[in-house]
């Protein structure tokens, strides 16, 4: 991926801009400093080894100011508990740290992270919602890196046998399209369709895309929660009918990302919901579906769907003693240099909005113009402070409602008041 018009003047503008930052939230909390010395960075787990490669040509360059690659736990809610359990006791322990996008208006108000200069993004050259995501109450707390919405990945080789020239676009098309794929003796011991439903953030993500392709919304306009809706409960009714029917296959309840994607990989699923990332680990020549799958966007109830906006940004730590070097290794990585080797070597969609039209990226992985069109499409999770709360009140219903332990309308109505308890 690359951002074509944006020169390297700007990158170098960054990293000065980056050194203008100052102070914690509303003026109060810890002072961002000039510091300068080897830096941690704490990120997700590095499965394609590419950040570790730009961090050694970073040590190479820099012997005085080396980063220190830390990871994270893979389950997102556990990632985070890390983080809050560092920044709590005040640790110095990470200088820079990747965030869910969803996470940034916590560790801003907690006064956690310091705010970053609006100039970072003065070009204009990010997808404007993933600049969103690293701001709270207008300020720039955190940089894009990472951006992307689930999307569909779908097995061409079995459609094309079984008479289909297209992905399904809705719930019915896709349900149709299995069907005729389980008549094949191909497809006799291969499960529909899967995304992440295990009790986690996945889950919290996967409910509010089946919510928002079926019309409705989580949070409306106002911030109120708006679950008990009929277009909501429909979301809710198509997940929670889906186990039930055997759309979604019994053992899906407890997967996050990589369990869906190893079995997609494995040939066992004809359909899944997964990121970006997915692509490349595909596509490698050790995967069963190599050369047979493709991409679309998530199908919905009457249409193509509303995928969730995810993505990771770039904090720096108010405890770090090395904050300088911090902004600068922040600036480095979302620089366009950097952003495009990065993108040469995996498939996380990045956070420039030129890398979506680059003729050599495209090339690469075929999927950016569908992430592109679904990026129009998505939908951010609620900007919420108590946000960790409200994820465990949507999980906690939601599993109740496709495990049958609750009806979607009662699991619906007690996700209303709880949520509602959360918003007062």
């Amino acid at each position: 991926m690359t951002a074509g018009t944006f020169r390297a003047c700007a990158a170098a503008a960054l990293v000065l801009a980056l050194g203008a930052c100052s102070g914690g939230a509303d003026g109060t909390g810890p002072a961002a400093n000039d510091g300068r010395g080897p830096i941690t960075f704490a990120t997700g787990k590095d499965l394609t080894r590419t950040i570790q490669k730009l961090a050694d040509d970073w040590n190479r360059a820099r012997p005085g100011e080396r980063v220190r690659i830390v990871e994270l736990p893979e389950d997102g809610d556990r990632a985070r508990q890390q983080l809050v359990q560092n920044m709590r006791i005040e640790s110095d322990a990470y200088d820079v740290v990747r965030l869910d996008a969803v996470w940034t208006a916590e560790f801003a108000a907690h006064r956690w992270i310091v705010p970053l200069p609006d100039g970072l993004a003065g070009t204009g050259t990010f997808v404007p919602a993933s600049l969103e995501t690293g701001k709270y109450r207008g300020r720039l707390y955190a940089a894009p890196w990472l951006t992307g919405t689930g999307v569909l990945y779908y097995r061409t080789d079995l459609l094309e046998k079984a008479g289909f020239d297209a992905p399904p676009a809705t719930w019915t098309q896709m349900r149709e399209q299995c069907a005729e794929v389980r008549k094949l003796p191909e497809g006799e011991k291969v499960d529909c369709y899967a995304g992440q439903y295990g009790k986690y953030e996945g889950l919290t993500v996967n409910y509010a895309e089946a919510v928002q392709s079926a019309g409705g919304e989580v949070f409306d306009a106002s911030g109120r929660p708006a679950v008990d809706t009929p277009q909501a409960k429909a979301g809710l009714r198509f997940l929670a009918e889906s186990f039930e029917d055997g759309t979604i296959p019994e053992k899906a309840v407890t997967f996050m990302e990589e369990d869906g994607r190893r079995a997609f990989q494995e040939g066992t699923l004809v359909f899944h919901r997964n990121w970006a990332y997915v692509y490349a680990l595909a596509s490698d020549g050790s995967s069963e579906v190599d050369g047979r799958f493709d991409v679309a966007p998530i199908p919905g109830k009457d249409g193509p769907g509303s995928g969730t906006l995810g993505g990771n940004n770039l904090a720096v730590s108010a405890y770090s003693d090395h904050q300088a070097t911090a902004r600068d290794f922040v600036a480095h990585i979302v620089s366009p240099e950097i952003q495009r080797r990065y993108g040469r070597a995996q498939s996380f969609p990045l956070s420039l909005a030129a890398l979506y039209d680059d003729p050599a990226m495209i090339e690469r992985y075929p999927y950016l113009p569908v992430m592109k069109e679904s990026l129009r499409n998505a939908k951010p999770r609620p900007v919420a402070v108590r946000y960790n709360e409200v994820s465990t009140a949507i999980q906690d219903h939601v599993t109740a409602a496709i495990t049958g332990e609750k009806t979607v309308d009662r699991a619906a109505a007690d996700l209303q008041k709880a949520l509602t308890a959360l918003t007062d």
